[in-house]
């Protein structure tokens, strides 16, 4: 899979597949153009990309995702964990608790999942 970075525009639009999907692609532009001002090539022409991408398909006419809304998040989190942080978790963990203090929720709530995977076979 190609680039998983979205432009602001491109996640408003991606958004609109992933709550309305399946979705016709002519109430896919219908719906653009209510809720972003598109007209109908600037539609087509940013889901042209977003299929090329192999974010989105397009097959007779219906729009549906190849990833769900979590995975295409989880890939691109992945992404930037490797880019940034040399693929380290913990080094991400702790650049950002530097500018944001995780709440008891927080703490708890990653303990829980630290759990939940303990044991697990990766």
């Amino acid at each position: 899979m190609e680039e998983m970075r979205l432009g602001l525009v491109e996640a408003r639009f991606a958004d609109l597949i992933w709550q309305y999907e399946p979705i016709a692609s002519g109430d896919l532009v219908r719906l653009c153009e209510q809720q972003l001002g598109w007209k109908k090539s600037t539609t087509y022409t940013v889901l042209k990309k977003l299929c090329d991408r192999g974010i989105f398909k397009n097959e007779q006419s219906i729009v549906t995702s190849c990833l769900t809304k979590e995975e295409f998040h989880a890939r691109q989190s992945e992404r930037f964990v490797e880019e940034t942080f040399e693929g380290s978790l913990p080094a991400f963990i702790a650049a950002f608790t530097k500018r944001r203090k995780l709440s008891g929720h927080d703490i708890e709530e990653i303990r829980r999942m630290i759990d939940s995977f303990d044991g697990e076979e990766v």
